[in-house]
């Protein structure tokens, strides 16, 4: 996954509402079989972790987008902050772990991904 700084999507763009704690976007298409596992592992996540919101885009239906934020394949996941910006940004595939990994870093200082404070005041994960 890499950083796209400076990017942010919000509520009226993606067409559904923010997670309060962090947003999945899956970019897929309807072919796209990766896709299908893609959706799998993010609403699993998405479940498991509490505020975290799983959005799904057909990048045929949303070309727009696609371009803008230079998507070129799917699936492809961004990970987003509660305010919108965009922390993570991953093509093909991922792994549960990944993901995980990836909300660690934008959900809110002094929280961990599963919803309890962090005990530790620390830049790193």
């Amino acid at each position: 996954m890499r950083d796209r700084a400076g990017d942010r999507l919000t509520a009226d763009v993606l067409g559904a509402p923010l997670g309060p704690r962090a947003t999945l976007v899956q970019f897929s298409t309807a072919f796209c079989q990766p896709c299908r596992a893609t959706r799998r592992i993010l609403a699993d996540v998405s479940a498991l972790v509490p505020g975290v919101a799983h959005v799904e885009i057909d990048a045929e239906s949303r070309l727009d987008l696609v371009r803008e934020l230079d998507i070129l394949r799917t699936p492809t996941v961004l990970v987003l902050g509660p305010s919108g910006d965009i922390v993570k940004r991953a093509s093909g595939q991922p792994r549960k772990a990944d993901v995980l990994t990836a909300l660690a870093i934008a959900v809110p200082p002094g929280e961990t991904p599963s919803g309890t404070p962090s005990s530790q005041e620390s830049d790193e994960m």
